[in-house]
Formats: structure tokens, C-alpha cells, sequence
């Protein structure tokens, strides 16, 4: 029986009732980007009092938190548990006690992965002596569209135990899954995210003479259609892509054609070899179709995120830890990766690792109620916090167990 299982049910009790306090707290004062000096206080006051080294961020309000084991060898593993502190910039509709009020929100539930991330805290340093090995707690903003995670790993939170972690962990809630449901899989998880920016520039004229134009907007619809099409007849269906345009601005009147028109695209993927492909042939294809009507077009491919893939052996981990603790039917192994896109990723590119996620619909709103991340109208049910904290915490007192037994004795 492991350390963690000892637990006096007061102590869980009064766990509990910090980690939702904790959470609701955080709830009412989100923040946006790498920037969050009132989410970066409120954590170090959650660990005040634990036995931990705490290192603050210097280009962002990140913190990171290392527990020395008490047992073990001087060779000695450490496992990395990562928790994304930031908000998004829109305004609450949930109507909740404790909803925010400043014009931005906690609608990916990046609350409850801090305080999750601190209960696993505060459990393992409760069994810090049995620990063989230490434990990294990466407490990252700007997941949301900053590489938060990049410049965590930039400014050293791999090796701020000494050693690179053995394993590195991560857990994201979802507001319209069944509260309490892990899930996972092994191999590609979440879809790698790129963008295609593109510039038509043609000849503008009068709406009433097209001839004597070349029509920007009409070639940059063209080239929309094609860059679909090309999607859909030239990549695997099993091994997939998806491009959305989001915006399109050209023109300034609706008889006038302009002198050029940009689109902006979002492309998701699951592997490198199509990421390959597609900031080969897309600048080609963009610029191919411009050439065929007479225009000209710039074409710019960014690779934003890479995929988060989860090792095949840390993926069965995962899930087997989920199982064991809480039972077969709270457990479920995605059949698709999720087409959303996660900066850890760069977390398991540099070591081994696994992510997934917990399901937290509330069960006091009907299932075909519950809004997705990202809504204004997202509601988590937070009374899964101590089942976030004990399964975080639990990952890496068995990773630690697994890497010290393993390995050699010197």
C-alpha cells in the first residue's frame, strides 16, 4: 500500500474544502496571457508552509515548485506534474456566485488545474519521506495562445530538480464529459497547430468594370475552395487535417475592388511528416492559383504547436493508474485524438511523458446542457478536485517508485 493511501478522511475532508475555496478564488480574478501577478500570489500562498524550493519566472509570473523526496539514492529520478494557470479574454454568462466580473474567464477550467496541482501538493509532501525521488510542479501561464510551456522549459523547469524528469504528467478537465471520467490515449492525443497567413495583391479598379481589374477577393475566395479541396483529396483520411479560415478582410466599399485581400488560416495535424507536407505544398498551391488569374500572392506558414503525443508505456501508466484508483468505469481510452491543441506538447517532446483528460459536467444540469471549454456559459463541477489532486498525486509517487526499483544500485 502506497503512502498516499493513509490519508486520515479528516485530512481528505479539509482538503476538499481548501481545494474548491482555492479554486473559486482563482475563479473570480482570472488573468490573460504570461502576466498574472494575482493568480502567481494566490499560489504561493496555497504552498506557503510546504517544504518546497519555489522559483518565480523571470519573463512570466510562472512558478515552479520542487519536493525532495525523503528516500531514494543519490541517483536520484524525478517526475514532472504540470498544472496552466491563465484565462481567456471573455466575459462570464454563468451566473454563478462566485463568477467573474472582470471581463475575462476561467472557460478552459485552467482554475481547477492549479488547484489540483496544488492538493497534489500538498498530498505529496504529507508522504515526502516514503517518496523515492523528487517532484517538479510547473505552474505555467500563457498556455492560451502564448507558448507559455516554451518559455517555462526555456527558463530551466526541466532541470530545476537536477536531474530531467524520469516521466512528465499532465490532466485537463472538460466541462461536457461526466464528472468524474479519465480519459486518454496512446500515441498522437491532441493536433499539432499551424497558421497560413496569405496576401492576394491584384490590380483594384470600379465594381461596375471587373475586366479592367484583377480581382483580390474574387481569386482569394478561389484559392479558400482549393485549400479545402486539397485537404480533402490529398491526405489520408486517417491521418487527418483540418483547415478553418477565420478571418477575411478585403475592400473598403461594395463597389470598389481593391488592390489585394488576406485570409488567415488555422491547420491542425497529427504527425510531422504532414506538417511537412503542408509547409511544402500549401505556399505553392496559394501561390499557383494567384499566378493562373493574373495575380500575385505571399503565402507565410507558421508552425504554432507541435502534437502532444503521449508515450505508449506512460499512456498505459496513466490509465492504469486512473483504473486502480478509481475503478474500471471511470476510465475510457479515446478511439480519436482530440482536434483541440495543448502546449504541453512541448513538454513531451523534451521528455516521456502522458496527458489526458477528466470529465467535469456538472450532474446538476442535463448532459445536452453542458456548455464546451471555451463558452461564456461553461460550468464545472469542482467537488473533483481531491480525485484530480489524488490521481496527480499518485502518478508520481508510483513513477518514482518504478524508476528508483528499476534502477541499478551503484
Amino acid at each position: 500500500m502506497t503512502a498516499l493511501a493513509h490519508q486520515e478522511p479528516q485530512s481528505s475532508d479539509r482538503l476538499t474544502a481548501d481545494l474548491i475555496a482555492l479554486r473559486r478564488e482563482l475563479h473570480q480574478v482570472p488573468e490573460i496571457g504570461l502576466d498574472l501577478p494575482r493568480t502567481q500570489g494566490l499560489v504561493l500562498e496555497a504552498l506557503r508552509g510546504l517544504d518546497l524550493e519555489i522559483s518565480t519566472g523571470t519573463n512570466a509570473t510562472s512558478v515552479t515548485a520542487v519536493l525532495r523526496g525523503g528516500s531514494g539514492t543519490s541517483h536520484r529520478p524525478s517526475v514532472l506534474l504540470r498544472g496552466d494557470m491563465d484565462a481567456l479574454p471573455l466575459s462570464e454568462r454563468t451566473g454563478l456566485p462566485f463568477a467573474s466580473r472582470n471581463g475575462a474567464m476561467h472557460a478552459c477550467g485552467h482554475d481547477l488545474h492549479v488547484a489540483g496541482l496544488v492538493g497534489a501538493a500538498r498530498l505529496l509532501s504529507a508522504a515526502r519521506a516514503q517518496l523515492e525521488g523528487d517532484v517538479i510542479f510547473m505552474f505555467q501561464p500563457g498556455e492560451e495562445g502564448f507558448d507559455g510551456a516554451q518559455l517555462m522549459i526555456d527558463e530551466g523547469v526541466l532541470d530545476a530538480a537536477g536531474s530531467r524528469p524520469c516521466g512528465a504528467y499532465g490532466l485537463h478537465v472538460t466541462s461536457d464529459a461526466p464528472a468524474g471520467l479519465f480519459t486518454n490515449r496512446p500515441g498522437s492525443y491532441m493536433a499539432a497547430f499551424c497558421q497560413l497567413d496569405v496576401v492576394v495583391n491584384g490590380r483594384g479598379g470600379h465594381g461596375s468594370r471587373p475586366f479592367q481589374t484583377r480581382d483580390p477577393i474574387q481569386v482569394g475566395a478561389e484559392i479558400i475552395g482549393a485549400v479545402q479541396t486539397y485537404i480533402t483529396r490529398r491526405f489520408n483520411v486517417f491521418d487527418p487535417v483540418v483547415l478553418t479560415v477565420g478571418e477575411f478582410h478585403g475592400g473598403t466599399a461594395p463597389n470598389v475592388i481593391p488592390d489585394s485581400a488576406e485570409f488567415k488560416a488555422g491547420i491542425r495535424c497529427f504527425s510531422p511528416e504532414v506538417e511537412d507536407r503542408l509547409e511544402r505544398e500549401l505556399p505553392d498551391l496559394v501561390n499557383g492559383i494567384a499566378e493562373a488569374h493574373g495575380l500575385s500572392a505571399t503565402a507565410k506558414f507558421q508552425r504554432v504547436l507541435p502534437a502532444t503525443i503521449n508515450d505508449p508505456h506512460h499512456a498505459e501508466f496513466w490509465a492504469s493508474t486512473a483504473k486502480d484508483l478509481f475503478g474500471e468505469n471511470r476510465f475510457e481510452t479515446l478511439p480519436h485524438p482530440k482536434t483541440g491543441s495543448e502546449d504541453f506538447s512541448r513538454v513531451l517532446d523534451e521528455i516521456p511523458g502522458s496527458y489526458g483528460h477528466l470529465g467535469v459536467g456538472p450532474a446538476d444540469i442535463a448532459p445536452e446542457d453542458w456548455a464546451p471549454l471555451h463558452s461564456s456559459r461553461a460550468v464545472f463541477d469542482d467537488t473533483v478536485l481531491p480525485d484530480h489532486a489524488r490521481f496527480l498525486a499518485t502518478l508520481a509517487e508510483r513513477r518514482l517508485a518504478t524508476e528508483a526499483a528499476e534502477r541499478p544500485i551503484s
